[in-house]
């Protein structure tokens, strides 16, 4: 179970399995994209498609095993990191798998990459999506990590609310099951040093760093978040998109992107059904296949 060290001194976690054309895999988890909430989609990545491929699985940084400064959350850093893992693994090129948050993570990483993707399945993508869903939506993922350091500080003077931090994190570390930790529960659950750091900032600053870390992930403009709507229209690598049901992922925006890129192919809704459990796999082993040079 490597790690690379990046050069901020981050640790981003990786994991291969399998053998043959590499697959990078791009999680989903809300706000923070881990590898083991693949444990929760309908069918697991790692596991089947490790049959037929190599499968590369990796923590975004501030997600499951992967440790990093606490510093506001970037789509760029993000895919530089996802490059490095590539490099480390020595893929010149990869298909990607994603599904949620992952999906804007991919439309990042081709943006940047073009060269090194071959293809891209993404399931039920996440986005804003205008009579839908707004932005609070997306922003409410925050609002109780504000919320404790605010309403703890008038019992906890000495450190303005960040004690109340720590203990929502050593509870749950996972920010999507226990967003009162915060965006860095996994890392305060795992490291007590790591206290120190979010401690110096004092309330006021740690409370800042949320917004810019939220903005970072979810900042107006685009639907798409992670890359200008245009984007999408000039995507170079061909794509397969299966719907969402809603709320953070609605079915619109599978239907939008499959609209707006060149090359893309939707799949029906009730793709994960048990009935259809197994086609829908044998559909992403196909589309992989047919992308890969023979």
């Amino acid at each position: 179970m490597p790690d690379i060290v990046r050069p901020d001194g981050a640790h981003i976690h990786y994991e291969v399995s399998g053998s043959g054309e590499p697959v990078l895999l791009l999680a989903p988890g809300d706000a923070l994209s881990r590898i083991d909430a693949w444990d929760e989609n309908f069918y697991h990545p790692v596991r089947e498609l490790a049959e037929h491929f190599q499968v590369i699985a990796m923590d975004q940084r501030h997600g499951g095993r992967s440790k990093a400064p606490a510093t506001p959350f970037s789509y760029e850093q993000a895919a530089a990191d996802q490059l490095a893992v590539l490099d480390e693994v020595g893929a010149q090129q990869a298909h990607v798998v994603a599904a949620g948050i992952g999906c804007a993570h991919a439309w990042r990483l081709v943006a940047e990459a073009p060269e090194r993707i071959r293809s891209v399945v993404c399931q039920e993508p996440v986005g804003r999506e205008e009579g839908t869903n707004a932005f609070a939506d997306f922003f409410s993922l925050f609002d109780e990590a504000m919320r404790l350091p605010r309403a703890a500080s008038f019992d906890d003077a000495e450190t303005e609310g960040l004690a109340a931090v720590f203990a929502a994190a050593a509870q749950d570390g996972n920010f999507a099951t226990n967003p009162a930790a915060g965006p860095f529960a996994q890392r305060l659950s795992d490291d007590t040093e790591f206290h120190k750091e979010i401690l110096a900032l004092r309330r006021e600053k740690y409370i800042t760093l949320l917004v810019r870390f939220r903005d970072g992930l979810f900042p107006a403009g685009s639907p798409y978040f992670s890359v200008p709507e245009e984007t999408v229209s000039e995507f170079p690598v061909p794509l397969l998109v299966l719907p969402g049901k809603g709320g953070r992922q609605p079915e619109g925006m599978a239907e939008r992107i499959a609209a707006q890129a060149p090359s893309a192919r939707l799949v029906d809704a009730g793709f994960d059904s048990a009935e259809k459990r197994a086609q829908t796999v044998g559909t992403i082993v196909g589309f992989l296949n047919e992308n890969t040079p023979k």
